[in-house]
């Protein structure tokens, strides 16, 4: 299979899922599982199919992030020199060069991404048209309303 790339926090957050997944949530599923067990009939034993319902939702869950974990390629962009030049791990100030609007986005795994947070996929629009540009370059980059031509403010390596 081929890596995926992955922050030092996005893999930490998932080492964090899986370890409760596997420590705290899997036992109690079980315990679950044995006390509807005890009320009889297994077959309308409505308690019962839900905890087992449960049961393979997290197993299902677990093998999900073990698997990721496992193709991880983890990055660490606070130990690469800062050259300015954006890629995957870096925090990119842009600035639109119509509006005038600043946004700072940080480019994450996949995984990672969430938007209200100002963290973009790897494999976004924005991220794609960012990576491999330099600090100060003008950057036009195809959004559902067209291209959007934005300017680069800052990279940042933390």
């Amino acid at each position: 299979m081929n890596k995926v790339p992955m922050t030092v926090v996005g893999a930490d957050q998932l080492r964090k899922e899986l370890e409760i997944l596997k420590f705290d949530r899997r036992p109690k599923i079980t315990e679950a599982i044995a006390s509807a067990r005890e009320l009889g009939d297994l077959k309308e034993n409505a308690e019962y199919h839900a905890a087992r319902e449960e049961q393979g939702i997290c197993e299902a869950r677990i093998r999900d992030i073990e698997g990721k974990l496992s193709n991880a390629q983890i990055i660490d962009v606070t130990k690469i020199e800062n050259t300015g030049r954006v890629i995957f791990g870096t925090t990119v100030a842009i600035l639109n060069i119509e509006t005038d609007a600043e946004v700072t986005y940080r480019i994450v795994g996949d995984d990672e991404a969430d938007i209200k947070q100002n963290l973009i996929s790897v494999n976004s629009p924005i991220a794609r048209g960012l990576i491999g540009k330099n600090e100060g370059d003008e950057v036009g980059i195809a959004t559902p309303g067209g291209i959007t031509d934005y300017e680069i403010i800052s990279v940042e390596y933390i």
